[in-house]
């Protein structure tokens, strides 16, 4: 059985602790798309990891963890993360990268940072990790598949000059700063190959034979459904899709493998660089739902900066349910709420004097006003609770009051940051 857990919103959901968490029922951990600009938070017996690039299944010693084809693969970062997590206790993973991964090159990073600089005000708040760059040449069909790194210099260096010939044009012309080392970057594939040599293999071969195994299979997605390039907030998205369906393409195995989708949805909203956020709130009110949020903090796991924070968002959450296929609703975060009096809950938007509940286009977006329904808090620490019966009737009403306003079921609530705060339910939505 292959089981995918993703975001409904713009990221930052949880989605690091609740794989982690269903980890413990699975045989492969496979990380489908995205790159190091997006960071899983991770609580375990081995102390807090912020994961960039290696799979969250790392921390089981039974788990193949994978990093498939439609990842931007960091080799340095993932390098480095395997050191600091060993360095803390934690057993060497089990790893495979796919064969026809592409790999992160340097002046990917480069041409990033420089374009980000260029926009200043007008910037899509990238994390310069050279995630559009990347994509870029992906689809421009001058990417390098990690498996072109094995082949003899001389093929090395003519694919070298093919691509600098046209990022020096851009590097000189747009950007006034130096040409690319063609030499150099010979050298610094050389180099990197080699590190990465033993984690190689064919990743469709591989998971083709675990599906008919009957091994079960969790793919881990990055970002959310608003950060999708298709059916996100274009063009303030990720340039590789979040959703569930991309899992099978980065994996090479049949779509129709993917019998279970678990969209993670916190239960307040959150999101890290520009963007529409309709339900985003401001000033001393938000500092504080961003001082109790997350564990330490609603800050990036990747840049450390403050996430931009609001309240529950019925209506890009049912949106995102929808798009990701949705089985069951992971609802994180609940804990996190219990300091509030009251608890807005956007269940619509207004837009020109009409009230819409489905969630429209990009441009439709900066009209939009929220809806609020309030809700009495709990007022009192809901961490430790393991039935879903002892939590109190205010936070149930919460949680049961945006599952139908949603309209797909929330079987998991996560009340705390580690493994074991977790409150398995069953919804009359499954039913």
């Amino acid at each position: 059985m292959v089981t995918a857990v993703v975001g409904a919103n713009w990221g930052d959901e949880g989605k690091g602790k609740i794989t982690d968490t269903l980890a413990d029922q699975a045989d492969v951990v496979v990380r489908f798309q995205g790159g190091a600009n997006a960071g899983h938070t991770i609580k375990n017996q081995y102390g807090k990891f912020a994961l960039h690039t290696v799979p969250s299944g790392a921390f089981h010693q039974n788990i193949m963890n994978i990093m498939g084809a439609g990842v931007a693969f960091d080799i340095d970062k993932f390098m480095n993360e395997i050191e600091e997590i060993t360095s803390k206790g934690v057993p060497m993973p089990q790893i495979m990268i796919s064969n026809r991964a592409q790999v992160m090159m340097p002046y990917h990073v480069l041409l990033d940072s420089l374009e980000e600089a260029r926009l200043a005000g007008k910037a899509f708040g990238s994390t310069k990790s050279g995630i559009a760059p990347f994509y870029s040449d992906k689809y421009a069909k001058i990417g390098w598949q990690l498996h072109e790194f094995f082949q003899d210099d001389d093929v090395l260096m003519e694919k070298i000059n093919r691509i600098a010939d046209i990022k020096d044009a851009i590097l000189v012309n747009l950007y006034h700063t130096d040409k690319i080392d063609r030499e150099g970057l010979l050298d610094w594939i050389k180099t990197r190959r080699e590190k990465v040599k033993p984690f190689i293999g064919d990743v469709s071969l591989y998971l083709f034979n675990a599906i008919n195994e009957g091994k079960n299979v969790l793919l881990e997605g990055q970002l959310g459904t608003m950060k999708d390039p298709d059916n996100g907030i274009y063009p303030m998205v990720t340039s590789s899709s979040p959703l569930a369906a991309y899992g099978a393409v980065s994996c090479g195995i049949a779509p129709w493998a993917i019998q279970k989708i678990v969209v993670v949805s916190k239960a307040y909203s959150s999101a890290v660089g520009a963007g529409e956020f309709v339900s985003e709130i401001f000033g001393d009110e938000a500092e504080l739902l961003r001082n109790h949020g997350g564990d330490g903090g609603e800050y990036g796991a990747t840049t450390g900066r403050p996430r931009r924070v609001g309240w529950y968002d019925c209506v890009a959450s049912k949106f995102g349910c929808r798009v990701q296929g949705c089985t069951d609703v992971a609802f994180t975060v609940v804990d996190d709420l219990g300091y509030l009096d009251e608890i807005p809950v956007c269940v619509g938007y207004e837009v020109d004097g009409k009230i819409i509940k489905d969630f429209p286009v990009t441009t439709v977006l900066p009209k939009c006003k929220p809806v609020y329904k309030v809700f009495p808090g709990w007022k009192c620490d809901i961490s430790g609770i393991k039935k879903y019966e002892d939590l109190p009737e205010k936070c149930r009403d919460y949680i049961e009051f945006i599952e139908q306003e949603i309209g797909f079921p929330i079987t998991i609530v996560s009340n705390g940051p580690a493994r074991e705060d977790i409150i398995y339910r069953e919804s009359k939505l499954s039913k």
